[in-house]
């Protein structure tokens, strides 16, 4: 490379360099090479991080075979559950979780003086971590130590600022041109029929062999099938490249094919970067990936295919120039293209957190901010990582002082190096002699799930032919159907793990263990726990409700734990599961069973009720009666009851009422003065008036029994009750001797009903409230029907009497109706005694 000089010195004299280089100009395979014999490196060994399996390999065969060496001598690489390296390996390539588990290890990489980020436009979580340790060991332990961000299509000033401004190089490519054709998909068409229609027209315009872009092992298969129906000719091959294939295949996909042979090679992302496949001069791009999402709220990922950014369509273009001019159809529109983020979402901002919070708890870092990222994790998904971790027990608890800080089983996990879910279940299974079936389980959740076109929901037959394939045997119907090489993984890595929990040498297993399945991913999913509540329909312990896809014997099961969920729409959808005994549950789940006591207000009954319950999250596994709960609670479930029914629940009496009518009329004219006793105020401040004297209660009838005036009264002071006498009296004495009730149900507007003779002599309205408010008169006939309605007597006197008079005069003869009321005596009698 051009700039390897520059790279050279800049590293010389910097901790940490950028370099973008574009595809075919070598950054992968000669950048190490050449930095290899560097004075400042001084004979220590590079670690170089590659986010695929396939290029860690890749790049390493390859920087060997320069050297003129076999993998594994001065090139090696570790991968997951693959390693070839040696003593004198100078050059490691690595690949996920490998760079952090070193760093873990030792903090200061002891032996290691130059850490190469390859590919780091991908913004994997694995990259983002081991930058972000690595920066701080650089910072707090390893001055001398060099970092190296290498990317063809990353966005280089962010990455410099974070590196303390670290020099940024370039250096072109050789990239030979590409021809690109846009190819709209019609909305008809399917994805597969679509993609052969163009490999097919691709292979008739253009030589070479083919790379195809898809977003799935699943639509590549689709795919294959939809060729080889085409009779393609009889020199073409097509030839699947996905993670999980067998090593063999994936090195049958890169080799250049055969003299007069051509390939089509149908792969996914894991193509899209770090790889040169030989003979690629036509690359057809569906524009889509798949990836995973998870929501914090819900605590469960679902994988969604996703439309690629810019930057990935460009460097799959790439592909069909590395060694000779290509064309590259983009099986889209260009107005589509135009709307394309330009760069993919780093997966820190999307993926679940915990392996990542327990990885700094392990590191000694309780909070994100005390590290320096690129992107900084999401508040709301390290917040439900954090707790997910304290329940698993991974973490402290705030109550014994030390929140955030790993524990020594967090430690005992983190080691394992799986899934904080995962390695939690495999140390609980360890403990009570179900390591090898944990060891199965978790090596297939951790895996692309081989019998998911034919295994159905239940998990226990996989471990069933899981545990023959260990054995070597191959009768279980499931084996018939599934990938041998995802099964030889899977057996593999289980027996990992075994090896890793230091019970290898247990080689009796257990006959029966699948049983167990529930009850293991317990230990994993607590928080998935699930309840039936009917049809195949669950209640999750997280509060979150659940359904499986269709009617199945699990449908009926009263437990089952769910190991994936699809977190779509109102019940996510079960895909795969175990039942697990309440029995099991409370055995051995005791650290997440709270048991609590309920006194509440039953509606449907209006009654109060006690009972208490033996609780997992949002489950109610046990329920029994409550007795003697204590009277505060049961007065405040009262409350809740008086709340929900209203005041009508005390059934006050008429006194009682016209009490509190009076109040409001007091309240609207000083309300400054004089508490709210409307309806809506008492039931807001029942704890305050009602709740005191309700101490004691046991049910609606003692409510009931409190004398209503009194709690109302209470409410007041002494001066506050002698001016209710005063200012609103329950009856205002007439003329005529009578005492009447005054009606307050409209404060603004008090109401006294009164026979118009009862008022004669009277010559003013009466007045009530410091004599600011007139009453409204609803003056009446002798046969106790309204004749007119007033707050104005003396106008009524003086103007509307002498009409009335006429009309009652005639009516009733026999009563008094004198020519001058305001003259005439007032009596209750059809005329005044002589």
């Amino acid at each position: 490379m051009q700039v390897i000089p520059e790279l050279r010195h800049a590293l010389q004299s910097h901790s940490s360099a950028v370099l973008i280089a574009q595809p075919g100009a070598g950054k992968t395979t000669v950048t190490p090479l050449e930095l290899l014999n560097e004075s400042w490196l001084a004979g220590q060994k590079m670690i170089m991080l590659e986010p695929r399996r396939l290029a860690a390999r890749a790049a390493a065969a390859q920087m060997a075979k320069a050297l003129g060496e076999s993998t594994g001598q001065t090139v090696g690489y570790r991968v997951r559950m693959d390693t070839k390296a040696g003593p004198n390996t100078r050059i490691e390539v690595v690949t996920e979780g490998v760079l952090t588990r070193m760093l873990q290890h030792d903090q200061a990489l002891e032996g290691v003086g130059l850490i190469i980020f390859d590919e780091f436009h991908e913004r994997s979580l694995h990259a983002d971590l081991g930058l972000a340790l690595a920066l701080q060991s650089q910072a707090l332990l390893r001055p001398d130590l060099k970092i190296l961000i290498m990317s063809a299509t990353l966005e280089a000033e962010p990455v410099c600022r974070l590196l303390r401004d670290a020099p940024l190089l370039e250096c072109p490519g050789n990239v030979f041109p590409v021809e690109t054709f846009y190819k709209s998909k019609p909305l008809s068409a399917s994805l597969e029929d679509f993609t052969a229609e163009a490999v097919e027209q691709a292979l008739h315009a253009h030589e070479g062999d083919v790379l195809v872009f898809l977003p799935g092992a699943r639509e590549i298969h689709r795919t294959e099938r939809e060729l080889v129906s085409r009779n393609l000719p009889a020199q073409v091959k097509v030839i699947p490249l996905y993670g999980s294939m067998k090593l063999e295949q994936q090195d049958e996909a890169i080799r250049p094919s055969a003299l007069g042979s051509r390939k089509v090679v149908l792969a996914t992302s894991i193509a899209e970067s770090s790889l040169t496949i030989a003979g690629i001069t036509v690359v057809i791009d569906s524009g889509l990936s798949r990836e995973s999402v998870f929501s914090a709220r819900t605590g469960m990922s679902r994988l969604t295919t996703v439309r690629v950014s810019k930057a990935s369509a460009d460097q799959r273009r790439g592909r069909a120039g590395r060694l000779q001019p290509g064309v590259c159809y983009r099986l889209w529109s260009a107005q589509e293209h135009a709307a394309l983020p330009e760069a993919s979402r780093p997966e820190i901002v999307a993926a679940d957190l915990a392996p990542l919070a327990l990885e700094l708890a392990a590191w000694g870092v309780r909070e994100p901010a005390e590290l320096a990222w690129l992107d900084t994790p999401p508040e709301a998904a390290y917040r439900q990582a954090t707790g997910l971790l304290r329940q698993l027990g991974c973490l402290c608890s705030a109550a014994d002082g030390t929140a955030g800080g790993i524990t020594a089983h967090g430690r005992e996990v983190s080691a394992l190096g799986a899934h904080p879910r995962l390695g939690h279940m495999l140390l609980r299974a360890a403990a009570l002699g179900l390591a090898p079936t944990a060891s199965r389980l978790a090596a297939l959740l951790q895996e692309r799930d081989p019998f998911r076109a034919h295994g159905g929901t239940d998990l226990r037959p996989r471990l069933d032919a899981l545990r023959e394939a260990a054995h070597a045997r191959s009768t279980h119907s499931l084996l018939r159907e599934a990938d041998d090489t995802v099964i030889r993984r899977i057996v593999q890595e289980s027996r990992q793990l075994l090896a890793s929990l230091s019970q290898a040498a247990a080689a009796e297993d257990e006959p029966d263990g699948s049983a167990a399945c529930g009850l293991l991913l317990a230990f994993a999913y607590p928080d998935r726990i699930a309840q039936g509540r009917g049809d195949g329909r669950f209640l999750l312990s997280s509060g979150r409700g659940a359904r499986l896809r269709q009617v199945e014997w699990m449908s009926r099961s009263s437990y089952l734990v769910a190991a994936e969920v699809d977190d779509e729409g109102a019940d996510g959808v079960i895909q795969l599961a175990a039942p697990v005994e309440l029995h099991e549950l409370l055995d051995h789940c005791r650290e997440w069973l709270q048991e609590q006591a309920h006194v509440y207000w039953d509606s449907s009954a209006s009654a109060v009720r006690a009972r208490k319950v033996l609780q997992l999250g949002s489950l109610v596994l046990k329920e029994a009666s409550y007795e003697r709960p204590p009277a505060e609670e049961i007065a405040a479930a009262l409350m809740q009851g008086v709340r929900e029914r209203g005041l009508k629940l005390l059934s006050w009496n008429r006194q009682t009422l016209q009490l509190q009518a009076r109040l409001i009329f007091m309240h609207f004219s000083a309300p400054e003065d004089w508490p709210d006793s409307s309806d809506a105020a008492l039931l807001d401040s029942l704890e305050s008036w009602l709740l005191p004297f309700a101490l004691g209660a046991k049910n609606v009838s003692d409510l009931q029994r409190l004398d209503g005036s009194g709690l109302l009264l209470g409410r007041l002071d002494w001066e506050q009750r002698q001016q209710l006498e005063q200012e609103a009296p329950t009856h205002i004495r007439v003329p005529s001797g009578s005492r009447l009730p005054v009606d307050y149900s409209n404060p603004e507007a008090p109401v006294l009903a009164v026979r118009l003779q009862e008022l004669f002599g009277m010559k003013n309205t009466p007045r009530i409230g410091r004599g600011r408010v007139p009453l409204v008169l609803h003056l009446l006939s002798p046969a106790q029907r309204p004749v007119q309605v007033t707050s104005d007597l003396s106008s009524f006197w003086n103007e509307a009497y002498f009409e009335v008079k006429k009309d009652l005069k005639g009516r009733y003869p026999k009563h008094y109706w004198p020519d001058d009321p305001l003259e005439a005596t007032a009596t209750h009698r059809a005329k005044p005694k002589r």
